[in-house]
């Protein structure tokens, strides 16, 4: 099985993701990504490479991190120790000093046992799939083992996070002041540099989720579980709630009524927003195909195209790289603003979906409602032969039976997991108990057809 999944290389700490592990990962990086011409013309300079390392503050990070700055150094490259930062504070600040890339260990929305290691070129970008498989042939090839002055040197990066304040302020189009936020941190990453932020641009802040002891990083908190930020946002009276995961590269809302707002709908505000502005590129949004329905009409209604890619901020990444675009993302809340950020910023989402109520002086509810929201029913069919989902003609037939009856008010998707032996089956339907009832006849023809 490939070491590198779909963000990085992910699993329990001390599991099959040991400090050994994350030393020779790193070594391996430095043979990598040190072959470069900027790399070579760096050391033709006499220079030596520089990485920047951050973690978020789960108690297994503590020693991978330092296997993963010994590794570097080992190699000849210079790290700079960013300490717990947010995985898109660490992507920012690789483009904006200039380093050969940086490493963050982070396991993000995942419980505190697991960890994982991301891996970022020049510039805060990720690796493509090529450039990984690279890294992971070079774990069992010849290291990179300099004596004397060519070791590199271990610092602190003592400004890391008021280089990323100042940055996320900057792109601000508007102040915050006169809202009040509550935001959960996740226990995360975010704990200490979100609060200040949102502070800063002049919002009124509550802070949940912000007291990290290396053992309850997602534990009943942030993006994936909203309803104490729901129940904490009414009780307040407060205005909004933002949640970011365990390493702030996503951020999901809640309005003041505690209604949940998804990635979609944070999206379909910024893309209108955008738009009106003069900034969203080409008039495109890029979104996976896991968007809601709702978002397709609500984007056609304002005169924007969506473009569509499989699942993972990766590939609505490289969509955006390929055609220039300004805005793409997730319905779980990994949003791209290419003009700020190379990667899903959580925080800078946030930022600017509270500085629009703000703008326009109005509530989250009254700007989530420029998309209706689609009931959508996803069920995993499980013991399958996922290879044959495409290619098996009763299933295909089942599945165009229920796209004509679905006609525009509704959609299908059936997909394969890519590290399971299952297929998921989405609905999305006018109410819910169609969605539901057309999920589940489709994936009786699944567990039918594809048994193993």
């Amino acid at each position: 099985m490939p070491l590198f999944g779909t963000d990085g290389v992910r699993g329990l700490a001390n599991g099959p993701l040991t400090a050994d592990l994350a030393l020779h990962l790193a070594q391996a990086t430095a043979v990598v990504l040190g072959q470069g011409r900027s790399a070579e013309a760096r050391r033709a300079e006499g220079r030596r490479l520089t990485a920047v390392v951050a973690r978020d503050p789960r108690v297994s990070g503590e020693f991978l991190s330092a296997a993963v700055a010994a590794g570097l150094a080992s190699s000849g490259v210079d790290v700079l120790d960013a300490g717990v930062l947010p995985t898109p504070a660490a992507a920012y600040l690789i483009a904006d000093i200039d380093a050969d890339f940086g490493v963050m260990v982070s396991a993000s929305h995942n419980p505190a046992p697991d960890n994982g290691i991301k891996i970022f070129a020049r510039g805060g970008v990720k690796l493509p799939d090529l450039v990984e498989q690279r890294i992971e042939a070079a774990l069992d090839a010849e290291k990179l083992q300099p004596t004397g002055a060519g070791v590199g040197r271990i610092r602190v990066f003592a400004d890391a996070e008021d280089r990323y304040v100042v940055h996320l302020l900057g792109s601000l189009p508007h102040r915050l002041d006169g809202i009040h936020v509550v935001l959960d941190c996740a226990h995360g990453a975010a704990s200490g540099v979100s609060p200040e932020t949102f502070k800063d641009a002049g919002a009124t802040v509550t802070v949940i989720g912000a007291d990290p002891d290396g053992l309850n990083i997602n534990d009943g908190v942030g993006s994936t579980y909203l309803d104490h930020l729901a129940e904490t946002v009414v009780r307040l009276g407060a205005d909004v709630g933002i949640a970011h995961d365990g390493d702030a590269d996503r951020c999901l809302a809640v309005d003041a009524q505690g209604t949940h707002i998804d990635g979609d709908q944070l999206m379909a505000i910024l893309a209108v927003s955008m738009k009106e502005r003069g900034v969203l590129a080409s008039d495109t949004l890029v979104a996976t195909v896991m968007s809601n329905l709702g978002l397709h009409r609500a984007m056609e209604d304002h005169g924007i195209r969506v473009l569509q890619t499989a699942v993972g901020d990766r590939y609505v990444l490289e969509a955006m790289t390929e055609g220039s675009y300004s805005l793409g993302g997730e319905q779980s809340g990994h949003v791209i603003m290419s003009e700020h950020a190379t990667t899903g910023d959580g925080l800078l989402t946030g930022l600017h979906i509270v500085a629009e109520m703000a703008r326009q002086k109005k509530t989250m509810a009254e700007l989530a409602s420029i998309m209706t929201v689609y009931p959508q029913v996803l069920v995993n069919v499980r013991g399958v032969d996922r290879a044959r989902v495409a290619t098996d003609a009763e299933l295909q037939r089942a599945v165009e039976e229920v796209r004509v009856e679905l006609g525009d008010t509704g959609r299908v998707l059936l997909r394969a997991s890519g590290t399971e032996p299952l297929v998921r089956v989405m609905v999305e339907a006018a109410d819910e108990a169609s969605a539901r009832e057309y999920a589940d006849r489709l994936a009786a023809v699944v567990s039918d057809r594809l048994a193993l």
